[in-house]
């Protein structure tokens, strides 16, 4: 039930008020509408009698529901056959308290009650003890203060639950996919990482390489590749060269002759001239192989000679050379052998970046071979061109300079690039390496842990982040105060726990009980704190609960027993409670199973009581008990007042109960009768008179002659006994006079006179005979009392008649 903070202030306006009464009750249990009239006014100490079924425990249950604001009670109560709810008014010192709809318009905190709820709630069920009766026993021995930390521990607690459901929602809401393999707490406490994405990618590459472990092992690094160069120099030199010794219009000479004959006519006319000087050297002669001329004297034939000599081949050979040189070198299949040098190395390239990191390599393969073409063609031009007019000195061209320098422009990016890729060897052999021993799901973890690192912060994680956070921060807070409630908690109860201990053996050993309790402490659980204890019987501990065949609460305690525990318990918990003062005890039916000492205790007890509470209301079927507690109570009569519920056609009503006319006993009353009568008269009792006569003597009798006229006896044989013993047990007189009132009420007894009912009354004799009757019981106690007195060495004795 949810308690408002005005419930809070009409509580405490409540607080020093009794129960007046019950304006209104309406359909709940045995009553159907009973509005008391103004007469029935509860007071410091209010007894309400009722046989069983009457409607006491329906009381009881109100004001238990009235103290707990529990509307169940009421609710559950309705009165069979009823079509409405319960409505009630409960009279607080004036103020209107109703039960209506449902609901109460407020709450009595104060009222303690004692009844079979109380027992089945805090000690046990029947025989049984259960968890949930230990609690509550934990709740009673707490007292309001304990009760009170109690309640702030059990909403922390609560709070603490509170926490867990919207953390297990906040964290639902991150979602799975982006957060393994990690749970949400340790996601949400992940830092930002400035590196995280190169981490993510070599860790990416690193557990490619370990899935690629075989074809990694089986594959080769990078194989260094470079463009072969021009030698310039040479180059140059051999276009610079000629020959000293030839002179120029000699050469001049021989190349116009040349050029007038066939195309092969210089390679003829060397190879002539080459023949001749053999002939010559052979044989001394220079003649003509052709025409066998004289050769001497032609001018042509010493330029021939000049021209043809081996300087001059020398020299057309190296021309030759060098063109052929750089025709291998940068001809044929060597542009084909680079491109695939090249193409290779993008192949390693690709498969190696996926595992590593490579730098990027870019090669216009096609750029290149138009420089390296340009540079190739350019050279050979030269050297073309040279080798056509050997003794002339020629240059490079500057297109063709520049073309070769471009081209080498070229060579230093390619030898870059080479090195470049072959500085990443190192980072292969790791790779090689690390995939050899790499765990593949480890690599797997940790890559899936980088990612989650990266996804923490993405910007819609980052707001359920900060959600989960927060609530963790403030779930954290909740338990230091249910921490620190729980340390001050347990302080109070380390405390209180041996005091009610003691407190309760002090209870016990007042009702005479064969056992105590023993070990009572306080023990927590994830069910909620409860108290736990043992039963001390013969100084031998018996726990409260056992297994099959070993003795337990449950077959050492007697009914007796087990009410006796649940009233020292009760008188305890009120003992201990600090506003003893402003309570209303309740109490329904305690003698249940009690002998007559603990019974006698119980009222003690509870008249020890009266004057320490504001109210104390007391229900029972026992008019005996009741009527005790009535005469015992030390209270002014305004103090005190006692109903009775009796049955009536509809149900239960509630009356007045004149408590003084249930304690007289039938002796009592019938010599009030006969007194009364005596003293007023009264023809409308005169039968009644007459009959109660020998009953009352007979009364008086076994009261003061206890040992001679035992309850079976008759007057007739009390007197035969009095005339024939030696002891003189009445004197003379007083056994005339006996015989005579024996004699006068025999005739309106059943026992000595058929006709007893119609025996004829006369008023006068009856007015005579009920004065003697009344003489010799006030004569007769004064006798009595005075023997009595003389025997106890006591003169002074106060004897009152009747």
């Amino acid at each position: 039930m949810l308690v408002t903070q005005a419930d809070c202030e009409r509580v405490v306006s409540a607080g020093n008020k009794m129960i007046k009464g019950f304006n209104i009750l309406r359909n709940i249990g045995m009553f159907d509408s009973v509005s008391p009239n103004a007469s029935i006014n509860l007071t410091r100490l209010s007894l309400i009698y009722g046989e069983t079924g009457s409607g006491k425990t329906t009381i009881a249950t109100i004001l238990r529901s009235l103290s707990l604001g529990d509307s169940l009670l009421v609710n559950e109560r309705k009165r069979v056959g009823s079509q409405h709810l319960p409505h009630l008014v409960v009279n607080n010192d004036g103020q209107e308290i109703t039960f209506q709809n449902g609901a109460w318009s407020q709450r009595l905190p104060e009222i303690a009650i004692f009844d079979d709820a109380f027992v089945a709630a805090n000690i046990c069920s029947g025989i049984d003890l259960y968890p949930e009766q230990r609690q509550n026993l934990h709740g009673l021995i707490l007292g309001k203060q304990g009760i009170t930390l109690n309640s702030q521990l059990q909403a922390l607690v609560a709070k603490i639950n509170e926490h867990n459901t919207s953390l297990q929602k906040k964290g639902a809401a991150i979602p799975a996919t982006a957060r393994e393999p990690f749970n949400v707490e340790d996601f949400c406490k992940l830092e930002s990482d400035p590196n995280i994405e190169t981490k993510i990618e070599d860790a990416g590459r690193r557990l490619a390489a370990a899935k690629k472990a075989d074809a990694i092992r089986l594959h080769s690094g990078f194989t260094p590749f470079k463009l072969p160069d021009f030698n310039i120099e040479t180059i140059k030199d051999v276009l610079g060269q000629k020959l000293e010794d030839l002179q120029l219009d000699a050469e001049n000479q021989v190349r116009t002759h040349l050029k007038a004959l066939a195309a092969s006519g210089e390679a003829w006319v060397a190879e002539g001239t080459t023949h001749a000087m053999e002939i010559y050297h052979n044989t001394g002669n220079k003649v003509c192989p052709f025409c066998a001329q004289e050769l001497c004297g032609s001018g042509l034939i010493m330029h021939y000679q000049a021209y043809f000599s081996g300087a001059y081949k020398e020299l057309k050979a190296k021309i030759l050379q060098t063109k052929d040189g750089v025709g291998n070198t940068h001809g044929g299949d060597i542009p084909a052998a680079f491109e695939r040098s090249i193409s290779t190395a993008f192949r390693t390239h690709e498969f190696w970046s996926n595992f590593t990191e490579l730098p990027k390599i870019s090669v216009d393969t096609a750029a290149v071979s138009r420089d390296w073409k340009a540079a190739r063609e350019a050279a050979l031009q030269a050297l073309g061109e040279k080798a056509a007019s050997p003794l002339e000195a020629t240059e490079l061209s500057p297109d063709a300079v520049g073309a070769i320098q471009t081209y080498r422009r070229r060579i230093e990016e390619i030898d870059e690039l080479s090195k470049k890729l072959r500085v990443c060897e190192s980072a292969i052999n790791v790779v090689k390496e690390q995939s050899a021993v790499d765990d593949l799901s480890a690599l797997q973890n940790d890559l899936a842990k980088l990612n989650a690192r990266k996804a923490r912060f993405d910007p819609e994680i980052l707001i359920l982040c900060s959600d989960f956070t927060e609530e963790t921060k403030a779930k954290k807070t909740t338990e230091e105060k249910r921490d620190a409630t729980r340390a001050e908690l347990d302080t109070y109860r380390q405390k209180i726990f041996p005091t009610y201990e003691t407190a309760i053996n002090d209870f016990l050993s007042g009702f005479n009980a064969s056992f105590r309790l023993g070990k009572m402490k306080p023990v927590n659980s994830n069910a909620g704190s409860s108290a736990s204890y043992c039963v001390v019987i013969n100084r031998q501990n018996v726990k409260i609960t056992a297994g099959s065949g070993e003795p337990s609460f449950r077959n050492t305690l007697s009914s007796g027993d087990r009410n006796t525990l649940a009233l020292a318990f009760f008188f305890t918990s009120l003992d201990q409670s600090p506003n003893l003062a402003q309570k209303i005890v309740v109490i329904d039916d305690p003698m249940t199973s009690l002998d007559e000492h603990r019974t006698s205790k119980t009222r003690t007890e509870m008249i020890d009581l009266c004057p320490k509470v504001k109210q104390m209301i007391v229900l029972s079927h026992s008019k005996p008990f009741l009527c005790a507690l009535w005469k015992a109570a030390k209270l002014m009569p305004k103090d005190r007042s006692a109903f009775r519920l009796n049955r009536t056609d509809s149900g239960s009503d509630i009356v007045k109960w004149d408590v003084d006319n249930d304690s007289l006993t039938e002796h009592d009353k019938r010599y009030k009768l006969i007194l009364n009568y005596v003293e007023f008269g009264g023809s409308n009792i005169e039968r009644k008179v007459a009959e109660a006569l020998r009953p009352t003597i007979e009364a008086f009798l076994r009261f003061a002659y206890p040992s001679y006229f035992p309850p079976e006896q008759s007057i007739g044989s009390f007197l035969k006994m009095c005339n024939e013993t030696s002891r003189k047990i009445m004197s003379f007189d007083d056994i005339k006079k006996l015989r005579d009132l024996r004699e006068y009420a025999n005739r309106f007894h059943h026992a000595s006179n058929p006709a007893w009912e119609t025996e004829t009354i006369n008023e006068t004799e009856l007015t005579d005979f009920a004065e003697k009757t009344i003489q010799f019981l006030s004569r007769g106690f004064q006798i009595l009392w005075r023997e009595r007195a003389d025997n106890q060495g006591n003169t002074e004795v106060t004897v009152t008649s009747g």
